[in-house]
């Protein structure tokens, strides 16, 4: 179909070429066709984004560059799966290769679910590989737009998100400049792109993921067109990206077009995700590496935590009203619960938690009553979710048996239109915005955008 568009196009002029960046993965998969077919590619050519797409390719080129990937294999069949899972280690995240939106993607803990992911999601093969990565377990995750004419790159924006690794990109709220990275990962980042960006050729737009634990950075994948976040990025910085990227695959130098610096504003933008989980009857809205997410609103602010909280005013999600806040969190987060509940409790909440989490926050010297699990009998957290004696839910889970078990919890906030964390570190950033939400204060972007450029 698009050949027949194109023809019509040769027929009544000079065709110049056409551009692939700006319309997510599907122009991408078609790049070499086009070019097979006589299209002059502008802008990144098409071995370029074959060598960034495909795995092996790609590992090569980390491996020449000195940069980290996280431990990775390709398997063709069910045995093959299983010994590369064996060998990098559970957890693992598994996808098939060449996939939208993360679909199909699974966090795997164990060989039975392994299994069962291979009989139930992808049909493994020669020609559908399924791609095994080490899990990061409570890594950062950062994604870094870029903008490169094929001689000079300049970054138009470091996006922390908010979210730990594991939670798709497009589900994961994020703030533009980062909230926590030091300057010195900052600068890392940065000088990783630019050299990745030299060595791929780029032309125009490429856009970066990385996964940061503790100082070591990792690449996790990088796409050579637009990302979504770039009209975000855009508005946050007050540059059309889109615009000086078409313009660098029409032959023009950054230089020349007075784009040479990365703009670091002095204000916190917030991009949050809306989910369309109200809708759904069955649906978890737990968060994990498939998207979910229909679409997105913005947030500014001085500070990170008022950006945060007009992100979430946009969003739709509200203040808790101070009462009771029902915590139930994973074996791993139960360390990093404790500052929570002490925040919860200062602002006048009161804790109820499940047996394991109650016990862990009594251990800590922090008052906490006890509710039963849905599995354990009646009262149980359902109840008083339904009986409307809960204010907020802090709720982290992994392993299909546990997420399975905790479902109704999640699924009865939704019908009460309670407001809920599934991690922690999104508990932290709402917490701490609970403050700042009745300033008055507006700005409009073209105010911001003055203090930019002035």
């Amino acid at each position: 179909d698009v050949l027949e568009i194109l023809h019509v196009e040769q027929q009544n002029g000079t065709l110049k070429g056409v551009i692939v960046q700006f319309g997510g993965q599907t122009p991408l998969n078609l790049a070499k066709a086009l070019e097979a077919a006589g299209i002059p590619i502008l802008g990144t050519s098409p071995d370029a984004i074959d060598l960034a797409e495909d795995r092996e390719r790609f590992a090569a080129l980390i491996n020449k560059l000195k940069l980290k990937q996280p431990e990775n294999g390709i398997a063709r069949s069910r045995d093959e799966a299983i010994k590369v899972a064996e060998s990098i280690g559970y957890p693992v995240l598994m996808r098939p290769s060449y996939v939208l939106g993360g679909r199909a993607m699974e966090i795997v803990d164990t060989q039975a679910q392994l299994e069962n992911y291979i009989q139930t999601a992808v049909i493994v093969s020669g020609d559908s590989p399924v791609l095994i990565d080490s899990y990061l377990r409570d890594a950062i995750e950062v994604d870094v737009d870029a903008l490169c004419d094929g001689d000079e790159v300049v970054v138009a924006g470091i996006l922390q998100h908010i979210e730990e690794a594991g939670v798709h990109s497009g589900d994961s709220s994020c703030s533009l400049p980062p909230y926590t990275l030091s300057a010195d990962i900052q600068a890392h980042l940065r000088e990783q792109v630019s050299r990745m960006a030299k060595a791929l050729k780029v032309v125009g737009l490429m856009n970066t993921q990385f996964a940061i634990q503790g100082d070591t950075i990792f690449v996790l994948e990088v796409n050579p067109r637009a990302s979504r976040t770039v009209p975000f990025v855009s508005k946050a910085i007050g540059v059309p990206l889109a615009k000086i990227a078409a313009r660098c695959m029409a032959g023009r130098s950054l230089a020349s077009q007075n784009a040479m610096r990365e703009i670091i504003p002095p204000y916190y933008s917030i991009k949050e995700a809306i989910f369309p989980f109200a809708k759904f009857q069955n649906v978890d809205p737990i968060l994990g590496p498939e998207m979910r997410s229909t679409g997105e609103v913005m947030g500014v602010g001085r500070t990170f935590s008022e950006a945060f909280g007009r992100a979430e005013e946009a969003a739709g999600i509200r203040v808790p009203q101070v009462g009771k806040a029902f915590v139930s969190v994973r074996e791993v987060d139960k360390p990093r619960l404790v500052e929570i509940a002490q925040s919860l409790l200062k602002k006048g909440f009161s804790l109820v938690a499940t047996h394991g989490t109650a016990t862990y926050l009594r251990g800590q010297g922090l008052p906490c009553d006890a509710i039963n699990k849905v599995a354990e009998g009646r009262p149980h957290i359902v109840d008083l979710i339904k009986n409307g004696e809960i204010n907020y839910i802090v709720n982290t889970t992994e392993g299909k048996a546990a997420i399975a078990d905790s479902f109704s919890i999640r699924r009865e906030a939704l019908q009460h239109r309670l407001v809920y964390s599934t991690t922690i570190p999104g508990a932290k950033a709402l917490i701490q915005s609970m403050d700042t939400r009745n300033d008055p204060r507006v700005w409009s972007l073209q105010e911001l955008h003055k203090e930019l450029h002035s």
